[in-house]
């Protein structure tokens, strides 16, 4: 099995554990609690920042010494929008699970004068990207314009069945600001039904990284460099939740020259 497709822990618990260290990179951390009504998960962010989005489920959240009652409504994460919680550096955190819930727990290096915040559904438009068998759905959590965050980007997409993603294939490696930032990703996906599965591959020009993944539900990909495109199958929709971060919160990326025709 490739490096960079991680398979979930069970089905309770803390499911899914990438931090900078077990990554191999430097920026990025993305957890995944899947809790009963009643649990706790709690956490201090220290020197880094923290995204909590409620992928399905409700519960109580409480950061920064804030109460901000019970958040998130969705069940399917392809039904409606999510709820989000913004905690910086320097603060805590915990959420007590009223239904069964998923949440993502998305983190960076922290920075700045930023506060606790809740990122309800509608903050940001869902926008439609592509055209053809290349549409996707993207909801915006937290992104680069929004000025909450120190490192964080944050965004979550759907993508129909039988369409592609992420394509034509781009890459955002390199730290050569204007034309280019140097952004490490993490991939969360979830399929619709749940025992269908999608393709992703990570690859490099030189070829020197490539590598072709089976993607299933639940599955982590990363993405510490190169092109990162991904296709579903007929009649299985595919979610995927992205964490970016990297030296600067810019998303300036450069598209494989040879796919380039097909935005003309």
């Amino acid at each position: 099995m490739s490096k960079l497709l991680l398979k979930p822990d069970g089905d309770h618990g803390r499911v899914t554990h990438v931090t900078p260290e077990n990554a191999g990179w430097t920026y990025v951390g993305f957890d995944v609690h899947r809790m009963k009504p009643g649990e706790i998960v709690s956490a201090e962010t220290g020197s880094r920042e923290v995204c909590l989005v409620w992928l399905t489920g409700k519960g109580a959240a409480v950061a920064g010494g804030r109460d901000f009652g019970v958040l998130g409504e969705r069940m399917s994460v392809f039904e409606g929008e999510p709820h989000a919680l913004y905690v910086p550096a320097g603060s805590n955190w915990s959420v007590t699970a009223e239904t069964e819930l998923e949440l993502a727990v998305c983190s960076a290096p922290g920075g700045g004068d930023h506060k606790a915040k809740a990122i309800p559904p509608g903050t940001h438009p869902q926008i439609s990207r592509g055209k053809g068998s290349n549409v996707r759905h993207v909801i915006n959590i937290m992104p680069e314009d929004d000025n909450s965050a120190h490192s964080l980007l944050v965004v979550e997409v759907i993508t129909p069945s039988g369409n592609t993603s992420s394509y034509p294939s781009h890459k955002h490696d390199q730290d050569n600001l204007p034309h280019e930032s140097l952004l490490e990703e993490t991939y969360y996906h979830r399929i619709n039904p749940p025992q269908g599965f999608a393709f992703q591959r990570v690859y490099t020009d030189d070829r020197s990284l490539d590598e072709a993944m089976a993607v299933e539900d639940r599955d982590v990909t990363l993405v510490p460099k190169g092109y990162h495109p991904c296709a579903t199958i007929h009649g299985y929709d595919l979610y995927y939740l992205n964490v970016m971060a990297g030296p600067t919160r810019i998303w300036k990326f450069n598209n494989a020259r040879e796919h380039a025709w097909l935005l003309a």
